[in-house]
């Protein structure tokens, strides 16, 4: 039975907390969330332990999932993977290309995986799809969505397109040649 523990109960982690809770493999060992108000909601709501430090919660676990605003990924992945931690951790990764280096450097230094949550690759859609896609020359996405202020802390590329990027990189088998991209407000 793995161990993991999540950093970050808002919108998004109380549904990783729900996922994992059913996931027979996993003991759930806690959470850790700064947001004192929320965390004692969110105790109370799930009846998992709570965690008031977060080197605590990292020492307990195996694994850490990182569900934080983005502007903080890096330094929780950082710390947990100081301490030997495999992370999943949702998306975007990080805010720059320098800080994802070197959470690759950190991971393969201590022989540590790291998972980004691009779930949409695993969505039955895409995968009922993908056997059509046989050497695609061409791709176009489009990403229509109403307005959310919960993911304002990134630009809507890497908070949402993230996926579409993700899906393309999935399909194609070579080095990207040329990108197109607009965008308008709404």
């Amino acid at each position: 039975m793995l161990k993991i523990g999540v950093l970050g109960a808002g919108h998004l982690g109380k549904i990783h907390i729900k996922c994992i809770q059913q996931i027979p493999d996993y003991e759930l060992c806690g959470f850790y969330d700064p947001d004192d108000e929320n965390a004692a909601k969110v105790e109370k709501e799930f009846g998992i332990k709570r965690y008031d430090v977060l080197s605590n919660l990292i020492e307990d676990v195996e694994v850490v999932d990182i569900v934080t605003p983005t502007i903080s990924h890096f330094e929780c992945a950082s710390e947990a993977l100081k301490k030997t931690r495999h992370v999943f951790i949702e998306k975007p990764v990080v805010t720059t290309l320098d800080e994802a280096r070197k959470l690759i450097a950190l991971s393969e230094e201590a022989n540590i995986k790291v998972q980004v949550g691009h779930v949409e690759r695993f969505n039955p859609a895409f995968i009922a799809a993908r056997p059509y896609f046989d050497q695609p020359m061409f791709i176009e996405t489009h990403r229509l969505a109403q307005f959310n202020p919960r993911g304002t802390d990134v630009p809507v590329v890497l908070d949402l397109m993230i996926h579409d990027i993700d899906i393309v990189l999935s399909v194609v088998n070579s080095d990207i040649h040329r990108i197109s991209a607009s965008g308008v407000a709404v």
